[in-house]
């Protein structure tokens, strides 16, 4: 069989987010984008070889339509179900069967089948070869439902080989699944268990290899993320893999646990085999927000001291905040901007508080009556959809948009990269995997190139910029990421504070295109 599959765009076009990664894409002349979703090779590596596979990413290529597929698989995330769907019916018009696949299908089955021919709930490496036995022979059933957990020593290796791979900035490889913590908001644990699963250091040195052996035509090194929920979950296993990492000089950065700050050792060793940055899960400086969600290995501990700690081995702490939870007031909004600016955090990422379909928050605040609607367009993190016991619609949408503005702002951003590079920060970075000069000549004159836009606010920080860029402490893509996530804030509109939004917003419960979610049938794995 012609077999096609498909990321969904990732972004409309009418709005931008930390995630969408429009600005690189016009500020390099080119459509690239961050990475893929490990689902989309993950399918590859389980399809065998007799059939014949494309791979289409909406977020760097068009869908071509005309290359005349047997059968198509798409990856469904939440805030993107509703391009996928449109994908799905507009293969199915040229009588091409689809299959839905993801966490949003896995948390609502019912839903995904009206627009698809077939949906798998669960991890695909179970499923996908009995899937593919069943279409060959005409046989597709419309539920494939994953039993359990896979066996990730056992899973293959993960096959790249269809993917454009010079158009995205970074690689991801995952090493780990699950989560031993119940953070109310998150679906990790429910969806890959509470029990953490690895695999092998070789596996995972097999993949470095195969990424290494591609090699970039951008970077000297590969950038690679470890999309494990926490890196750290297994530290036996952990101290293993950072060892492992070390002889094959590549640039990563992972997601952790707090207490990553009391671990010397580990950080020792994430350091030197080329850790640049550490995401950590701050989600908010409330210790009674940190009660309500459930995440209390954050109470244990004092966040300025363990960024202080972490950056003390010159491994950047990125974090994550949500904006939203019960127990915010008004006052929440000056004090995360306040507490951002006297840490120097440098790239937080500002979340609304979001209820995903499958999560404790989502059953909670639907038996409350609290979900305004169920559009899943702005389940994206920076709308709210949810009712707020303290703060109106208007009030958490224009709090969560100040905030935003306060820290990426071009005056702040100048201000903490201004610190980091008085530091030299990046020093190490620097003399492992140095900018080259043409590089940043590059750069210079593409900067050059915005400064009579007229976003005078970005021009005059343009002209403060130029004469630091062919400094040996900038990294030139931290400022574009920096400039980035500028672009989003301002590209956010303030809401009209009265009652009209809310009125509306309700309203279009009542009338969304999109069904309300009937919920899963069992506790379900997103193979990405």
């Amino acid at each position: 069989m012609k077999i096609a599959l498909i990321i969904p765009m990732n972004s409309s076009d009418s709005g931008r987010s930390f995630y969408d990664y429009k600005f690189y894409s016009t500020f390099l002349f080119s459509r690239r984008y961050i990475s893929y979703l490990l689902a989309i090779p993950t399918l590859a590596s389980l399809t065998p070889a007799c059939h014949e596979i494309r791979v289409f990413d909406e977020n760097i290529e068009a869908i071509d339509y005309t290359w005349e597929a047997d059968l198509v698989g798409i990856s469904v995330r939440t805030m993107y179900a509703g391009r996928a769907y449109a994908i799905s019916e507009e293969y199915r018009k040229r009588g091409v069967r689809t299959v839905l696949g993801g966490i949003h299908p896995s948390m609502c089955p019912e839903e995904a089948a009206q627009y698809c021919d077939s949906v798998v709930t669960g991890e695909a490496e179970g499923i996908w070869a009995t899937l593919l036995k069943d279409a060959e022979a005409g046989n597709l059933k419309r539920l494939y439902e994953a039993q359990g957990f896979t066996d990730l020593k056992s899973a293959p290796a993960v096959d790249r080989s269809a993917l454009s791979r010079d158009r995205y900035l970074q690689n991801i490889v995952q090493t780990t699944k699950g989560c031993p913590y119940h953070c109310e908001f998150c679906s990790v644990y429910a969806f890959d268990g509470q029990k953490i699963r690895n695999k092998t250091i070789e596996q995972v040195i097999a993949e470095i290899r195969d990424i290494n052996s591609t090699g970039s035509k951008y970077k000297k090194k590969n950038a690679i993320f470890f999309a494990d929920d926490n890196i750290i979950a297994d530290k036996t296993f952990a101290r293993e893999l950072f060892k492992a990492l070390k002889p094959h000089d590549i640039n990563w950065s992972c997601q952790a646990s707090i207490n990553i700050s009391q671990e010397d050792e580990l950080l020792g060793l994430m350091r030197d085999s080329g850790c640049g940055a550490i995401l950590i899960g701050f989600e908010t400086i409330s210790r009674k927000n940190l009660e309500a969600m459930h995440k209390e290995i954050n109470q244990r501990y004092d966040y300025a001291e363990a960024i202080q700690k972490i950056q003390s081995y010159g491994i950047l702490v990125h974090s994550a905040f949500i904006v939203g939870y019960d127990y915010d007031s008004e006052a929440i909004f000056d004090g995360l901007i306040d507490f951002i600016d006297e840490t120097r955090l440098l790239m937080p990422l500002i979340n609304v508080l979001t209820p995903f379909p499958g999560t404790e928050l989502f059953k909670r605040l639907e038996s409350q009556g609290r979900i305004l609607h169920k559009d899943w367009r702005r389940y994206d993190a920076k709308h709210v959809v949810f009712a707020h016991p303290r703060l109106s619609f208007e009030e958490l949408s224009n709090g969560y948009r100040k905030i935003v503005r306060a820290v990426y702002s071009f005056d702040s951003i100048w201000k903490k990269l201004s610190f980091y590079w008085e530091t030299d920060f990046w020093k190490r970075s620097n003399e492992l995997d140095p900018v080259k000069f043409s590089y940043r000549l590059i750069f210079a004159l593409r900067l050059c190139t915005m400064l009579f836009s007229r976003n005078t606010g970005r021009s005059r920080f343009i002209l403060k910029i130029l004469p630091k860029v062919f400094s040996k402490r900038v990294r030139i893509s931290t400022i574009l990421t920096l400039m980035a996530y500028n672009d989003f804030a301002y590209s956010l509109e303030s809401i009209p504070d009265h009652g009209v939004i809310t009125r509306a917003v309700r309203a279009e419960a009542f009338h969304s295109p999109v069904l309300p979610c009937a919920g899963p049938a069992r506790a379900s794995v997103d193979p990405s």
